[in-house]
Formats: C-alpha cells, sequence, structure tokens
C-alpha cells in the first residue's frame, strides 16, 4: 500500500511526541524481563518440562513447574496454569464458584462486570452463582476510580468475595492501576481481613512492574491469549493467589477429589513457557502502538481514552469517533492491516451474551486472541472503538497508517461531494 505523505507525517510527528513515554515503557519492559528470567532460572526450567503427556497427567512436570513459575513471577504463593481453561471468562468462573458457598455475598466494586460474565453470576435457569443461593451487590466507580467509602458501607456478615475488574470492557473509562488497587485492598483490610479479593487481571499483566497480588489482592485472574502468553500461548487461563484459595478453586477445575493432581496436554507446554518468558516484551510493544494511536488520533482531533502520552492501565486503547460509518472503517482497516485474514471484511453481527451487534476485527495467529491487534466495539452511541494488542510495535504503526489513510481518503471524499 501507497502510503501518502499526510498520513506518514502525521503517524512521524505523533511518534515524535512520544519519546519519552516509550523510554519509561523500555524500562518496565526491562524489570519485568529480568523478573520472569530469574524465575525460569530459580525454577531450573530446562527441556523436560515441555514434553508431551496424556491420559491423567500425575506428577506432570511441566504442568507443574509452569504453575511454580506463574506464583512467583506474579508474586502468589500457588497458582493454576492450564490449557483446559477455556478463557478469561471460565477462570473467573471457577475461581467464584471455588470460593463461593450458599449464602455469601459478592461484591462487585468496579461496576457491572462485562456481558459474559453477568450470566455466570446472576443469569436465570443456567447453573448460575444466584441458582446456588450466591448473593450479589455491586457498586459503580465514582468519576472513574473506586469509591471506598460506599464499598465500607455496604460490606455485611455475608460478603465474602470483593471482585475488581482491573480492564474497562465496554466504558469509557481508564483501566484501574495497581495503585488505584492498592488503596482499595488497603482500606478493606482495615476493615474486615477475611474477605477475599479477587481480580480480574485480564489486558493488565506486565503493564506495571508489580501486579495486584502483590499488593494485597487475595487472587488474581487471566487468560493465556491476553499478556502473559506472549502472543505464543494458543489457549489456557491463569489464577495465581493465596494457597487456602488456590487449593479451593482447583477442586473446581478437576474435583474435590483430585485437585491439580491430574490433568495432562498432549501437546507439549514449550508454547507456554516460551510466552510468558516473551510475555513482558510483547506488552510493551502493544503499549507503544497504543499510545501512537492514541496520539494520532487526538492529533486528528478526535477523543481518545488514555490520553494521549498518559500511562497506561491495561493494552485497551479507546476511540471515541464521530459516526458508525468511521467505526466501522477502522475496524475494517485494522482488519486489512493484519498478517492473517486480511481480504475478510467484518460487519457488525449479533453476538451471544451482548446486547449490541458487534464489530469484530481479529486478523490473529491464534484465533481470538488480544495479545494480538485487534479491534472491535458494540454498534451503539456514543461510537467507541476498542483497539488492543500489537506482537510489534511496527505492525501497529503500520495498521495505524491503514485506519488514518481510509479516514483522510473519506474527507477528501465527502469535501470533493460537496
Amino acid at each position: 500500500m501507497n502510503f501518502s505523505d499526510n498520513t506518514q507525517n502525521i503517524i512521524l510527528n505523533a511518534q515524535k511526541k512520544l519519546g519519552k513515554a516509550f523510554e519509561k515503557i523500555d524500562e518496565i519492559a526491562t524489570f519485568n524481563q529480568l523478573k520472569v528470567l530469574e524465575a525460569f532460572q530459580y525454577n531450573s526450567v530446562g527441556q523436560r518440562h515441555f514434553a508431551q503427556t496424556n491420559g491423567y497427567g500425575y506428577d506432570d512436570i511441566g504442568r507443574d513447574t509452569l504453575c511454580k513459575l506463574f506464583a512467583q513471577i506474579f508474586g502468589a504463593e500457588k497458582a493454576i496454569v492450564s490449557p483446559l481453561i477455556v478463557s478469561g471468562t471460565h477462570a473467573l468462573t471457577l475461581a467464584l464458584y471455588g470460593i463461593l458457598r450458599p449464602g455469601n455475598e459478592m461484591l462487585a466494586i468496579t461496576g457491572s462486570p462485562y456481558d459474559t460474565l453477568k450470566e455466570v453470576i446472576v443469569g436465570e435457569d443456567n447453573g448460575s452463582l444466584k441458582n446456588f443461593g450466591i448473593k450479589y451487590n455491586q457498586i459503580q466507580l465514582n468519576d472513574g476510580k473506586i469509591d471506598i467509602n460506599k464499598v465500607l458501607r455496604s460490606l455485611n456478615e455475608d460478603t465474602k468475595l470483593i471482585f475488581i475488574g482491573r480492564s474497562r470492557g465496554y466504558e469509557w473509562r481508564n483501566a484501574l492501576s495497581v495503585e488505584d488497587i492498592a488503596a482499595a485492598v488497603k482500606a478493606i483490610r482495615q476493615f474486615n481481613n477475611d474477605i477475599c479479593i479477587m481480580v480480574d487481571n485480564c489486558y493488565g499483566e506486565f503493564i506495571e512492574k508489580i501486579e495486584p497480588t502483590q499488593v494485597g489482592a487475595d487472587i488474581i485472574v487471566g487468560s493465556l491469549i491476553k499478556n502473559p502468553g506472549g502472543g505464543i500461548a494458543p489457549t489456557g487461563g491463569y489464577i495465581c493467589g493465596k494457597g487456602q484459595y488456590i487449593d479451593k478453586i482447583a477442586s473446581r477445575v478437576t474435583s474435590p477429589s483430585i485437585g491439580m493432581e491430574v490433568g495432562s496436554y498432549a501437546y507439549g507446554y514449550k508454547d507456554f513457557y516460551q510466552g510468558i518468558f516473551l510475555a513482558p516484551h510483547t506488552v510493551a510493544q502493544a503499549i507503544k502502538g497504543s499510545m501512537l494511536v492514541g496520539q494520532v488520533y487526538s492529533d486528528l482531533g478526535f477523543e481518545t481514552m488514555p490520553l494521549p502520552g498518559e500511562k497506561c492501565g491495561d493494552i485497551i486503547r479507546s476511540i471515541k469517533f464521530d459516526t458508525q460509518e468511521q467505526l466501522i472503517d477502522f475496524c475494517r482497516a485494522i482488519q486489512e492491516a493484519s498478517p492473517i485474514d486480511s481480504n475478510v471484511v467484518p460487519f457488525p453481527w449479533d453476538m451471544p451474551g451482548y446486547d449490541h451487534q458487534i464489530i469484530m476485527a481479529a486478523g490473529t495467529f491464534v484465533a481470538g486472541a488480544s495479545i494480538e491487534l485487534s479491534a472491535d466495539s458494540p454498534i451503539k452511541e456514543p461510537y467507541i472503538a476498542y483497539m488492543q494488542g500489537g506482537l510489534t510495535y511496527e505492525h501497529v504503526k503500520i495498521a495505524c497508517m491503514y485506519c488514518v489513510e481510509k479516514l483522510l481518503s473519506k474527507k477528501i471524499s465527502d469535501l470533493i461531494d460537496l
């Protein structure tokens, strides 16, 4: 594709503005890479840990060492890392069912969970938490921050689990920082030290030098086809945290009688080890790409979240467009710039679990992997595109050129029509 001089200049000018911010991202990536490397060395990871296993998977050192590796990296006592966990929602579901019991209350303090998790919590006659007598309450964010005073007033003797969503779903707000989570954890602990605090850590891993488990969260949960899979892991999810909770959750991953003593994987574990090793660098690439897109679209007069040059809380970039057509064009340009299925044209469609039609652009090597460059959005006002991922900064930069070229060509066409 021959990009116009105008498009290339817009990209280069935006890139020049981000020099200091990029230096900070590189510093964090180096810190996290050292942390991951030391965990590999401490656990003496070797070729033997990559081996295929089958049957029950008793004494599977590849599986068991991978769990120890994640626990150390994320500052937790124990971890469950498994290709048998199919998504972030599945991992969250396992954790909730493992910890909560009939009569307990779950309190979400970052507003309503995203659509697919709602069915897990309050679905009707589908085996939801509600069907098993588990109560649910939620507290909205106050100007994008946890309303700590309201949280403390809402706690009662039945409250057994506090749920924090680190990312933002389809909301126009910044993701929470670890500092935000730490402040909430500290306040809750002063009030009640026995409540389990659980964080949906999806999209947030390796954004900062520390993770929520290192500031007092009991459990963090995520997907391996997001940040910690490094773009290499083909499937899977993880749950890290305190041993007393991980042991309970393990009874839901398999069964109460066997926990994590079993679970084989016939394809071997190399991709999971290599993925977590690459993750700090891959996340840094995605963040740089996100910041570039944010700067470019801000320069073009659009609102973006986070603001240009502002610290990112996750790998997602939100862009508010003026029209539905601009939103759809952006997603189609992302698809067109993809290495996989670049010939596919995305259209809005009725996606299970969502109230509005969704448009999704995802030309990824691992199907649905949001650490790879992708974009999606519900088709409703305000018209906000949610872009995430990017295995390399260079790919995001090129994709941004596709998007800008399409936007500018449409504007020129509109002027000609006038």
